[in-house]
């Protein structure tokens, strides 16, 4: 594709479009962060913030973040919708220290006529009082032409009609939305194209929505055919299936067409993790560039191409984002993938020894079970029938738990030869259990890292006989960790996994 000169804004949706995704509601605090941590950790170009007279909250929050930018000088790149109303929104608006308006007016004929019953004249007698009135108030107008999609290609005449009269007014950009996400690539270009060469001296953003998975390619296309700027949202979040992926359209535009956009790309994880967490929406392990196992090589064949010779890298080298990249041990695993997880551990086997440690660790991934960089040192240690990671052995372990009752737990366990007990108590049975072995490692001066992830779960369709797995996430040393333990008890297989951080910790500190 032809690399594009012209300078590009990324406007950033999540507060605003984001929180249509079904069941999203961000806080004023949250929204607070999240507005900052665009415009000054990924720089994005634009941020839209929220509807105009939603609620008594929303406005909390637009008052909050408008106020912030003004101090930092970021006011104009803070933007909010509103409506064809006149006054209302405009006031609505202004009252929140606001600067620019992103104004919905009626994009197609069908939803001027059917939603509104309205004329296109006496729809554009609404928008200029509206415009008017903005202006007075000394707002920024952008426009949104809402389906502009549909309309056209249904309707042209209007969509040409209404441009015709709103294009000298003083709007600074015009945004066309693809509201349905109904758009090709090919149909992006064309119309897009055709927009720019009948408005040369316009600035076009373009809206659009993810419905058939083109949200990324389309920004791509309107980008080429001459749009200034796109939308996109974190994670993708957004109505129906979302809008386009913030992580996705930066990165294409900078590798495919060459352009200088101002953000940081380290920081996209960074601002992916955080909406995750503020929304409840979890990201897929494979959505690219923000995923958990995008840079994870899973064939054997390719851990061994990158060993020699880098075979299998492509320009999404995981250090632009601030990632490293990992080979996957399962059933698919070949030697090469072994051997560079030993690097990655610094550990040396002999060829006979890897033999049998990639031996078990197919024969695990065959049973379907997840085996893990941390899990390696374990394999190694069965396989090997070496004693050099076993520093701790639960002898026995009593958990007791009721109904608005503490839980307590009581163990037994041994440490390198020596026998300890303990009992403690918690929340829930986990819990008591963490408190007694803190009590037990507190005599060895180990302190157990920080939890930051806790899941569990079972096999699809499986019964309430089924093996539980519990996976943890750790905060060690700067670096998570992660550990798993697997038991038909959903209690004893998170004990399992912090049996599994224990070993490691005691092994490290042998070492």
């Amino acid at each position: 594709m032809a690399t594009v000169s012209r300078q590009v804004e990324i406007m950033d949706t999540t507060l605003r479009d984001g929180e249509q995704t079904q069941g999203v509601s961000f806080s004023p605090e949250e929204k607070f962060h999240l507005a900052k941590a665009l415009l000054e950790r990924v720089r994005v170009d634009r941020i839209e913030i929220a509807s105009a007279r939603v609620s008594a909250k929303e406005k909390e929050a637009v008052t909050k973040i408008c106020a912030w930018a003004a101090e930092e000088g970021l006011g104009e790149r803070v933007e909010v919708l509103g409506f064809v109303d006149h006054t209302l929104s405009v006031d609505w608006i202004c009252n929140t220290g606001g600067l620019v308006i992103n104004l919905l007016t009626k994009g197609s004929e069908r939803h001027c006529q059917l939603q509104l019953g309205k004329t296109l004249e006496e729809h554009l007698a609404d928008i200029l009082r509206t415009v008017d009135y903005a202006f007075s108030r000394g707002l920024v107008v952008n426009v949104y032409l809402e389906d502009w999609s549909n309309g056209y290609r249904d309707s042209p005449d209007y969509v040409f009609a209404l441009m015709d009269r709103l294009c000298d007014l003083g709007i600074r950009r015009f945004m066309l939305p693809d509201t349905l996400g109904v758009m090709t690539p090919a149909e992006v270009a064309s119309a897009i194209g055709d927009m720019c060469a009948r408005y040369p001296t316009l600035h076009f953003d373009f809206h659009p929505h993810n419905d058939y998975g083109l949200g990324t390619a389309n920004c791509l296309y309107a980008i080429q055919a001459g749009a200034r700027g796109v939308h996109c949202t974190v994670n993708c979040l957004g109505e129906r299936a979302g809008n386009a992926s913030l992580a996705e359209v930066a990165v294409v535009l900078k590798d495919k067409l060459g352009i200088q956009l101002a953000i940081d790309e380290a920081q996209l994880v960074h601002i992916s993790d955080l909406v995750e967490r503020f929304s409840g929406k979890r990201v897929p392990a494979n959505a690219p560039i923000v995923g958990a196992d995008v840079f994870t090589q899973t064939a054997g064949i390719h851990a061994d191409g990158d060993h020699k010779g880098g075979l299998y890298h492509s320009p999404l080298n995981p250090e632009r984002f601030g990632r490293t990249r990992s080979y996957a041990l399962g059933k698919m695993s070949g030697k090469a993938s072994l051997r560079k997880n030993l690097e990655r551990l610094g550990i040396e086997l002999t060829e006979e020894q890897q033999r049998k440690v990639l031996a078990r660790i197919v024969e695990l991934g065959d049973e379907k079970q997840i085996v893990t960089t941390d899990d390696l040192p374990f394999i190694i240690a069965d396989v090997l029938e070496s004693e050099s990671y076993q520093h701790i052995e639960l002898l026995g372990c009593a958990i007791t738990s009721g109904l608005d009752l503490p839980s307590t737990a009581s163990i037994r366990v041994q440490i390198d030869g020596e026998l300890h007990t303990a009992t403690g108590a918690g929340n829930g049975g986990f819990d008591a259990f963490i408190d007694a072995i803190r009590q037990v490692l507190s005599r060895y001066r180990i302190k157990l890292p920080e939890l930051v992830d806790y899941e569990v779960r079972i096999p699809k369709g499986g019964h309430t006989s089924a093996l539980t797995e519990c996976i943890i996430t750790w905060e060690a040393d700067g670096r998570p960790r992660t550990t798993r333990g697997v038991h038909v008890n959903q209690v004893f297989a998170s004990v399992l996994a912090t049996l599994k951080l224990i070993n490691l910790l005691l092994e490290e500190r042998q070492q």
